[in-house]
């Protein structure tokens, strides 16, 4: 399809008022910016997003410094600063509701309803009106459990999801997973849950609430192994015996590789044969038979190492890959920031840094072939887009603005 004839994004015309920080917000709001949705943050005056003070930063030569984590998650976005304490500020930000589709929220239970702007009181201003919330545990008056007054962050939801319990050495603590996967992925659902509000809206014309709990999101991750407890009422935990069911990791000369599909015999006589062990074929338990979590951890993965550790990584697997095996190289952050299949997929965009440079994040990697490629914006500065927005949406005069400015509550 030529360039003239790419359909527009799916999200186009959409307009989302974005008053969230940190992570699970953005991240939600980003993906939706980058699928073609006008995304306006609602920031405090002076502070902003909390994001923006959070490192590691990128600095220049005048000292001026932006914060990485603020850059990768809010390009494609506008910037308003609104104190709504303030009754002016509160009036603007009615009115940007009352022209919006979207508002999301991720400041606790119950945090915009004591300013008045619950959803009870703002779809008074516009009936259609999507209004998502992100809290740690769910809020909404037909849905409140225990938990639901409780404040959340990344690792406490890693914890209480059950995602911990299953990660690390069986005889250790309880480990989280490297990133903030607790609010990225509580982001990705939102994502989705407002586009099924907006389709929902679409066939009735009306608006409605979505309640999105971060404990949920990822307990809904833990799908294979709740499925399993089901089975005998036992809790999968952290085990030899479950690590070696679902692969396993050794090293290479060079770092560590990961092999899945290790139930097939036929695939570990040809492991055996590729590393000179013909000595281990008449052992069920080196064919994938009768050995133990133990057994494979103090006996089969030292037998691949013997081999495994005289070839780089990348030399191992693709060996491997050959015989049938399933497999990977354990990559840093520093290879995925190099990687040639990333590249050919288009998976990162450079944006300006808003301090003189540039800055390269991660593409959402939905890849909607037929439409129009994604917007590439620069984040924006706090309060950038103040005088265009709040003047025309906001219905605030410029003279308005000013004493606005004056008081700080912009």
């Amino acid at each position: 399809m030529s360039e003239l004839q790419k359909l527009p994004l799916p999200l186009k015309g959409i307009r989302i008022l974005d008053a969230t920080h940190i992570v699970a917000g953005p991240f939600c709001s980003l993906i939706l910016a980058d699928m073609g949705a006008e995304v306006i943050k609602i920031e405090r005056p002076k502070t902003g997003d909390l994001a923006r003070d959070r490192g590691p930063f990128i600095k220049n030569q005048t000292g001026e410094q932006v914060s990485s984590r603020y850059l990768g998650i809010n390009r494609n976005k506008k910037s308003v600063t609104l104190d709504l304490r303030n009754p002016k500020c509160k009036t603007a930000f009615e009115r940007l509701v009352a022209s919006s589709d979207v508002l999301l929220d991720n400041w606790g239970p119950g945090a915009f309803h004591r300013l008045g702007l619950g959803y009870d009181s703002l779809k008074s201003i516009n009936r259609e009106l999507i209004y998502a919330t992100i809290t740690g545990y769910g809020y909404s008056e037909q849905l409140i459990g225990p938990y639901s007054k409780w404040p959340a962050n990344n690792l406490s939801i890693q914890g209480m999801s059950g995602w911990m319990e299953l990660t690390g050495d069986p005889e250790g603590a309880p480990q989280s997973v490297g990133d903030n996967i607790g609010d990225s992925i509580p982001g990705l659902w939102t994502a989705l849950g407002i586009v099924l509000a907006l389709e929902t809206r679409r066939q009735t014309g009306v608006g409605q609430h979505v309640d999105m709990g971060m404990y949920e999101c990822m307990v809904t991750h833990t799908i294979s192994n709740m499925n399993s407890y089901q089975v005998d009422g036992q809790n999968p935990g952290r085990s030899w015996d479950r690590m070696a069911s679902a692969g396993l990791t050794f090293k290479a000369n060079d770092g560590y590789v990961v092999m899945a599909g290790v139930r097939l015999e036929e695939r570990w006589r040809k492991l055996w044969l590729l590393a000179d062990r013909e000595d281990l074929l008449e052992d069920p338990r080196y064919l994938g038979h009768g050995g133990d979590g133990e057994f494979y951890f103090n006996h089969v993965i030292p037998a691949i190492e013997g081999w495994s550790r005289k070839y780089p990584s990348w030399e191992v697997v693709n060996k491997l890959t050959d015989i049938g095996f399933s497999m990977g190289v354990a990559q840093t952050i520093s290879d995925l920031d190099k990687c040639q299949h990333l590249q050919a997929r288009d998976m990162f965009v450079t944006t300006e840094d808003t301090i003189g440079g540039q800055f390269k994040s991660i593409k959402t990697p939905i890849r909607l072939t037929s439409c129009e490629d994604f917007p590439v914006i620069n984040p924006p500065r706090l309060g950038e887009n103040n005088h265009d927005i709040l003047t025309t949406l906001g219905g605030l005069t410029l003279e308005e603005i000013g004493g606005l400015e004056a008081e700080g509550a912009i």
